[in-house]
């Protein structure tokens, strides 16, 4: 495809001066869905991504039919994937690990990476600033 063709031109990777993003990955019980998807909307994480997600762990597990078999183990769970600015990143993983506790096994895990390089496909902006609408 020809640059000219978008209603920007791509810009190139900053390395210097560049803002850290983390990627949040939680599984939680989808029982807790809501009252963390709440919690992070009021401290305004206002997008991330759910999947379905199933596993193996330490909790019980339910019988499922797989495939025309009746012996596959599981746990159902959902994925949520979040990129934040590093400043961001304590206060939401302590909202997620007040919101989504029951202390019970269960209750899920958090893990944290480092993004690279973000973009926003409609205007080309790219590191943190693809993360948010400007005001």
């Amino acid at each position: 495809m020809i640059e000219n063709e978008f209603p920007f031109f791509i810009k190139h990777i900053n390395t210097k001066n560049k803002v850290i993003m983390k990627r949040i990955e939680a599984i939680i019980r989808r029982s807790k869905f809501e009252e963390v998807k709440q919690a992070l909307h009021a401290i305004d994480i206002d997008f991330f991504t759910y999947t379905e997600t199933f596993g193996v762990g330490n909790e019980r597990k339910k019988k499922a039919v797989f495939r025309g078999s009746n012996n596959t183990d599981f746990i159902s769970r959902l994925t949520l994937s979040i990129v934040v600015r590093d400043l961001n990143l304590q206060k939401t993983i302590d909202c997620i690990l007040k919101s989504a506790y029951t202390g019970e096994i269960g209750d899920g895990k958090i893990f944290v990476s480092t993004i690279d390089e973000s973009y926003r496909i409609r205007t080309g902006e790219s590191g943190d600033e693809s993360l948010y609408m400007k005001d």
